[in-house]
């Protein structure tokens, strides 16, 4: 007996068939590439945290190395996760930042030293502005103006912010130019970081 291909059911049930295989074949594909996928997200976490270390530019097997030469402890503290490193001799705490920008989620590592300041830091992004939100990622100059700014007041208060007019050189950077939003968001994050940071190390 001859199907009849025009026929709506043998219409319905070859599409029904299709989106199976197709089906399968998507999640065969995910399955088998998922632990590469992760690979890669964690040697970039890696790579994230030793650029707010100020050591950047490592290939993976070096960034590997050096990650576990410098990193001697990771706590996860209900989300916030806080590493403690080792450079050169000296002890430094990094902490990781997430917030919000103009379009969308900005997370971020801050480095600190024993005295309280910035060690470090380095930016990330999911879909700010190429050239102007996106600066706090691809600006490695905007980062380095971080670098030994004063975080706390002597009552343990967030002086480390973002602003567009710097009215005190040591705690405040000024805001990348042409995205005062993205930069309020920065801000935003590193106080809310940084303020949680401090509660988790007091416990």
């Amino acid at each position: 007996m001859k199907l009849n291909t025009n026929n709506n059911a043998y219409i319905i049930i070859y599409s029904a068939i299709l989106v199976v295989i197709v089906a399968f074949l998507l999640a065969f594909v995910f399955q088998a590439l998922k632990p590469m996928q992760d690979a890669n997200v964690a040697l970039d976490t890696k790579k994230q945290i030793l650029n707010s270390l100020n050591i950047r530019g490592l290939d993976g097997a070096e960034a590997e190395a050096k990650y576990k030469e410098v990193v001697k402890k990771e706590e996860n503290r209900e989300g916030q996760k806080i590493y403690e490193c080792q450079i050169n001799g000296q002890d430094i705490m990094v902490t990781s930042l997430k917030g919000m920008g103009l379009w969308g989620g900005i997370s971020g590592y801050v480095a600190i030293d024993k005295e309280g300041k910035v060690f470090g830091a380095y930016f990330n992004h999911e879909s700010e502005t190429a050239g102007l939100g996106a600066e706090i990622k691809d600006s490695q100059a905007w980062q380095e103006k971080f670098i030994g700014k004063k975080i706390w007041d002597d009552k343990g208060n967030v002086v480390l912010s973002v602003v567009k007019k710097v009215e005190d050189p040591a705690s405040q950077v000024d805001c990348v130019t042409g995205a005062t939003l993205t930069s309020n968001g920065v801000d935003a994050m590193i106080k809310d970081g940084l303020k949680n940071f401090k509660k988790a190390k007091e416990e």
